[in-house]
């Protein structure tokens, strides 16, 4: 097969050849956010007055990303970090 050749040209299987050999398929795992304070209330099942001071202990600071009033909350590593 030539460096010319058209990818409508080739055959399933070539294409297939083509695809392992050439490109490793690699999974990205998707991060599950939360997005202010009623986020981080609704993932912990708490209230907001709650929610509030679960943020402002510091227990979730890693998980936790804030810009001015925007807070994006990475939700499986808060839970990881809230429970040690």
């Amino acid at each position: 097969m030539r460096d010319d050749t058209r990818i409508i040209d080739l055959t399933v299987g070539e294409l297939k050849t083509l695809l392992k050999k050439d490109a490793p398929i690699v999974k990205r795992e998707e991060k599950r956010l939360v997005y202010g304070i009623k986020g981080i209330a609704e993932l912990f099942g708490c209230s907001i007055s709650t929610a509030q001071r679960i943020k402002n202990s510091g227990k979730i600071k890693k998980a936790l990303t804030q810009v001015g009033r925007k807070i994006v909350v990475d939700a499986d590593k808060a839970l990881e970090l809230y429970k040690k």
